[in-house]
């Protein structure tokens, strides 16, 4: 009998946690799992381990969280696990070549995008901004560049218009993990066909700033529907009204054309909050003032008066 590989899972998110549990439901369950350090949440800035740190210990795995995997202790400690393949899925620290090199199988990713397109770190908020009309996740082998490897798998999904940045995430989480399962026993084996990419064919996804949810009402309607759908779950679009923030957490571009200035409320209904913008106008259908929790345009609208005329932002 064949000896059991040994697999090394590298996650941090909850992206990360369907492949990390692929990988017990099929017993492959890794030597050990590597995510990064507990960070301060919540209101009490109290130590949070990572979700994928959640389901090891759950299961019993052993948990390495290095700030780092450029010192040479760190290296040997991952040499000594004789690993086959070590599996990264949003990991977010940078594995330096030497890292690389140690998996006999070398290391892949799984990425949230269809590669090129979208390399970095924020694929699937930069598909939705951009207006693509289908995304998907890659298996691809690491190479010391910025998701520069040869791709070993890929699947593909559409974009649908009712997409926000949290359901493309969760289906092409499932994905990813679909996609490992699909081809676990071909990497272990070292049988799959790796596809260069084009480099000339690359985009890049930096990473998300707050400062982009501010919303500039000068923007095309269209525009700002997939920015408000970009940003959810987070950073979530917002605008000024009466000198408070206002969360905006789903919208959608409506036929008509207005002569009021960007950023006028044009009409305020069960329906929605239409406001008018640089081109277009956008109905607010899901907001959410300071303090409370999201709510649909017309429980908004029951404690609060938002009149035609006034201006957002």
């Amino acid at each position: 009998m064949a000896p059991r590989p040994r697999l090394v899972f590298a996650g941090t998110p909850e992206f990360a946690v369907p492949a990390l549990q692929v990988l017990l439901d099929r017993g492959r369950a890794p030597v050990a799992v590597y995510t990064q350090p507990d960070r301060p949440a919540g209101r009490g800035r109290r130590l949070r381990p990572s979700p994928v740190k959640q389901l090891a210990l759950a299961h019993g795995l052993p948990v390495r969280q290095p700030q780092s995997l450029r010192e040479a202790g760190e290296q040997a400690a991952l040499a000594a696990l004789r690993p086959d393949l070590m599996i990264v899925v949003a990991y977010g620290l940078l594995l330096p070549p030497a890292v690389l090199d140690i998996p006999r199988r070398g290391c892949v990713n799984v990425h949230a995008s269809l590669l090129p397109r979208w390399r970095g770190a924020a694929p699937i908020q930069r598909a939705v901004l951009a207006g693509d009309r289908e995304t998907g996740v890659c298996l691809m082998q690491m190479e010391a560049g910025l998701d520069t490897g040869p791709v070993l798998a890929r699947a593909v999904t559409p974009i649908h218009p009712e997409d926000t940045g949290a359901t493309l995430h969760d289906r092409l989480a499932a994905m990813g993990a679909g996609l490992l399962a699909e081809n676990l026993d071909a990497l272990i084996n070292g049988e799959l066909v790796a596809e260069p990419q084009d480099g000339a064919e690359a985009t890049y996804a930096t990473k998300l700033d707050k400062a982009e949810a501010r919303i500039d009402w000068s923007l095309p309607a269209a525009e700002l529907q997939r920015r408000v759908a970009a940003f959810n779950p987070w950073p979530v679009a917002e605008t000024r009204w009466h000198d408070q923030v206002l969360r905006i957490w789903r919208a959608e571009a409506v036929g008509g054309t207005d002569d009021a200035a960007a950023g006028t409320v044009l009409a305020a209904g069960d329906q929605g909050i239409d406001v008018a913008t640089g081109h277009g106008v956008l109905r607010l259908l899901e907001l959410q003032p300071p303090g409370k929790r999201p709510m649909g345009a017309a429980e908004f609208l029951r404690g609060r008066r938002l009149t035609p005329g006034e201006r957002l932002g």
